[in-house]
């Protein structure tokens, strides 16, 4: 006997996945909220003196870090779309770092970004022939994943690299560059005018700056891939019958797809896209591998692509708010995160004002509190200790994905087993 279906053809929007629950921001509110956060920001600095928070070179840093951070979320977009959780893209990250650079310093970077992704696709093969083809749990496959690829860059790090010019058992030689660009006449006006500390005009030129100056070719390709990863899912037949898998396998096969290969092909892609992370980890970010240089991005990955709602244009902004706060670790840290204290403070201010609206006044109490407690930290203090530098980003991931969790909504069959021919 089998389910009933109410779809004939697959390209019928009945397999269309649900809108998430909650209201969906418009482009217009969206573009008013990020105005929004700028102002702030603009006062804030203006405030305290911080210039470093909205300067062209933090953001350069900014966007050079949230890049590794946004190809993981991007790969975990690709394979939980198809219903497969992937835990494993911190050690599809690491594979992708180790055989990027082997291949890179013998054969030149851009064989290097090639093998990489092959590298970090086949962690993602094996993933998906634990999860799809034996049924195993997905978040235990994931983390067996992580550990391996951890273990067998270890072991065959000694045996590649040691005896070559800069190689050790810990670190590969030197990886050529694969080159950057700069917008010639646009970055300079944009870093002058950042220079001049106007109100709100030069935030947003030393963001638009960051852009524009000394950014990596593998930067522009992994941009480029957003609005690809988006128009593939959203726009074409393959796209939907692959984000069927994830939302109602039974009655995807039904109607004739072949879960088990869509699901096999957006696992290896997802593991090909974290490898591409990777890559940009040891030949952009540094030009070298080194051991434990993923350090969790691949879990951050994993939280961007959440706190975007499982979407491309949401994981973008995900990894770049996660990018901003890891690059204060390198330029200017303790006064920055000093400063952006009191923009929490301001934030959390608002968003009692918003609650009382709403009529959630014990959450409103609750959130006028805390940004009291933030404030008065920023009162009573000229700096903050370096290890709440270090540890703001992750503090970040944890704060952010609690605001939002009330509208996120994953693919239904996300993480379900599924056997092949289980709905007859």
């Amino acid at each position: 006997m089998t389910t009933a279906i109410s779809a004939t053809d697959v390209n019928q929007p009945t397999l269309q996945p649900a809108a998430p629950t909650g209201r969906r921001l418009s482009w217009p509110v969206l573009l008013l909220i990020i105005a929004g956060g700028l102002a702030l920001t603009s006062i804030v600095r203006l405030v305290t003196g911080a210039d470093g928070i909205t300067n062209v070179s933090q953001m350069s840093t900014a966007l050079q870090l949230a890049v590794p951070i946004g190809l993981a979320g991007l790969g975990g977009l690709w394979a939980e779309r198809a219903g497969v959780v992937n835990i494993g893209l911190e050690g599809m990250m690491i594979l992708g770092t180790w055989f990027g650079a082997w291949a890179g310093f013998q054969w030149g970077p851009w064989t290097g970004v090639l093998v990489g992704i092959i590298g970090g696709a086949i962690g993602g093969l094996l993933h998906a022939f634990v999860t799809v083809t034996f049924n195993v749990n997905h978040i235990v496959s994931g983390v067996a994943i992580n550990i391996l690829a951890l273990g067998a860059t270890r072991y065959l790090a000694p045996l590649a690299f040691e005896g070559h010019t800069g190689g050790s058992a810990k670190q590969s030689p030197a990886v050529e560059s694969l080159g950057h660009f700069t917008v010639p006449g646009l970055s300079d006006a944009l870093t002058d005018l950042n220079a001049k500390g106007w109100f709100l005009i030069s935030d947003v030129a030393g963001l638009l700056g960051g852009l524009v100056t000394n950014v990596s070719w593998l930067t522009l390709l992994a941009v480029a891939l957003i609005p690809a990863t988006w128009w593939i899912l959203w726009r074409t037949a393959f796209g939907l019958r692959l984000r069927s898998c994830g939302e109602n396998p039974v009655a995807a096969e039904s109607l004739g797809v072949n879960v088990y290969k869509y699901k096999y092909i957006a696992v290896i892609i997802s593991g090909g896209l974290a490898g591409l992370g990777g890559v940009f980890l040891s030949i952009v970010a540094n030009p070298f591998y080194l051991e434990g240089q993923v350090s969790g991005r691949g879990y951050i990955g994993l939280a961007a692509m959440i706190f975007g709602n499982w979407m491309p244009g949401g994981l973008a902004l995900g990894a770049g708010l996660f990018g901003y706060t890891d690059s204060l670790n390198l330029r200017g840290g303790s006064a920055n995160v000093h400063a952006l204290l009191l923009l929490g403070a301001l934030l959390l201010l608002i968003g009692a004002i918003w609650l009382v609206v709403r009529k959630k006044y014990l959450q409103a109490v609750i959130t006028l509190v805390v940004g009291a407690l933030v404030f008065a930290w920023y009162a009573t203090t000229d700096e903050v200790p370096n290890q709440v530098v270090s540890a703001t980003p992750y503090v970040i991931t944890l704060v952010v994905l609690a605001l939002s969790a009330q509208r996120l909504r994953m693919p239904r069959a996300n993480g379900m087993p599924y056997r092949k021919g289980q709905g007859k």
